[in-house]
Order: C-alpha cells, then sequence, then structure tokens
C-alpha cells in the first residue's frame, strides 16, 4: 500500500463510468484469488481490496490507482 494510504482510508479511483468513491478494506500483498479473479499482488506491487460508498461492491487496484480523500 502506499505510505499515505491505509486501511479505512476514504479514497477515489476511475471507473469506465467515471470517478468513484470508497474505503479501503484491506492491503493485498501475496497472490490471492478473489471473486474468481486472480490478484498477483506482491510486497513489492501492492494492492488494495476497496469497497465503493455507492453500491458496496469490492474491487482491487493497485495502490497507484487510488487517491487518498478527506475524511467525512
Amino acid at each position: 500500500m502506499s505510505s499515505h494510504l491505509k486501511t479505512g482510508d476514504r479514497v477515489s479511483w476511475n471507473t469506465p463510468q467515471g470517478m468513484t468513491t470508497g474505503r479501503i478494506v484491506r492491503a493485498i500483498t501475496t497472490h490471492t484469488e478473489l471473486d474468481g479473479h486472480t490478484v498477483a499482488a506482491s510486497k513489492d506491487d501492492v494492492h488494495d481490496e476497496v469497497e465503493s460508498e455507492k453500491s458496496g461492491k469490492r474491487a482491487v487496484h493497485r495502490a497507484e490507482a487510488l487517491h487518498k480523500l478527506p475524511a467525512r
């Protein structure tokens, strides 16, 4: 996870429908299967599981694709 992001942080990320917001659920630092998808993460290539504020759905993104937002 980027040094400025941590579990619980409110973040935004780009989707095909535009920007969306949510919270970081956890950092993924090992090769993982999630919802039928392979996440090829490592300590050097950290991915974050995020939960959308709008839909409640979860997704995985590389840390550099996330932008920290102010807490509500």
